[in-house]
């Protein structure tokens, strides 16, 4: 009677992990696809793991009360989650797939993207120098990241600035 108990037991904890275990980034993507087109964005997708204090950076920033409408005007956010460190359970699988097959595997995160909704490389995280923009924070890293903004969005003036305002760190 106890091996079957202990069977159950292995089988439950087997499907409570499984239960727990992240979304596949395909399908993740998917759903980002899915939504932009409905709603006539383009996709902004955010690599980030819980560990990385840039990452919890761009975020924040991003969320901010003043520029959070550009984001939810002119993107459909995602995030997955990859490079975790102790519980890699958190990972999106595939995700680290598609990092790979843009070259970006080994850049560093905070890394992002932009796609049409059709599921379109617009642009990334690499500056012209092909290094990691991340979460950008100097006036020159903005400044790039903002001219990726204006390409794929209806970035005004004003929102650039607003933008600047938030990333720019401050000394």
């Amino acid at each position: 009677m106890k091996i079957k108990q202990l069977l159950l037991f292995l089988f439950l904890l087997g499907t409570a992990s499984n239960t727990f275990a992240q979304e596949k980034a395909s399908a993740v993507l998917e759903k980002a696809m899915a939504q932009a087109k409905k709603e006539k964005k383009n996709v902004l997708v955010m690599y980030h793991a819980s560990w990385c204090g840039w990452c919890k950076k761009m975020e924040a920033n991003m969320q901010d009360k003043s520029v959070k409408p550009f984001f939810d005007k002119n993107y459909v956010t995602t995030f997955l989650t990859v490079q975790e460190r102790k519980d890699k359970s958190l990972e999106n699988p595939g995700a680290e797939d598609i990092l790979k097959k843009y070259k970006a595997d080994q850049s560093g995160i905070p890394f992002w993207q932009i796609y049409d909704a059709d599921g379109k490389l617009l642009t990334d995280s690499f500056d012209s120098k092909g290094q990691n923009l991340g979460c950008p924070g100097t006036v020159e890293e903005v400044a790039e990241f903002t001219s990726k903004l204006k390409k794929t969005s209806s970035l005004t003036e004003k929102e650039r600035k607003k933008i600047e305002t938030i990333f720019v760190l401050k000394k």
